[in-house]
């Protein structure tokens, strides 16, 4: 399968799941359960992202470097109910602060 062609699939992959999630009736998309889960889906998603970004390297192996210890310090702020600007701008700084003192 050539590249052109692949795109091409993901393309009318994504456009097929878009339009079948505009067909699903309403009264399915109201109900408690349905309600739940898709709320709780972006959070879920985001999680998986971070973690995946924060904690694994080249080759998809497991590290503890300057990222990890950046998502602590975040997760920290967030515990403490600081503003979601602040948590950002320490987690970078730790990991800034971190790869300046050669902890990559």
């Amino acid at each position: 399968m050539s590249l052109w062609t692949a795109i091409l699939v993901a393309a009318l992959v994504a456009f097929g799941t878009k339009l079948a999630g505009h067909l699903v009736p309403a009264h399915l998309l109201e109900q408690p359960r349905v309600r739940r889960i898709t709320g709780a889906l972006p959070i879920a998603l985001l999680a998986a992202l971070v973690a995946t970004q924060a904690f694994t390297g080249p080759g998809g192996t497991f590290v503890l470097d300057a990222r990890a210890v950046a998502v602590a310090v975040a997760v920290v702020a967030l515990l403490l109910r600081a503003p979601f600007l602040v948590v950002v701008v320490l987690g970078a700084a730790t990991a800034a602060a971190l790869r300046a003192l050669g902890w990559a």
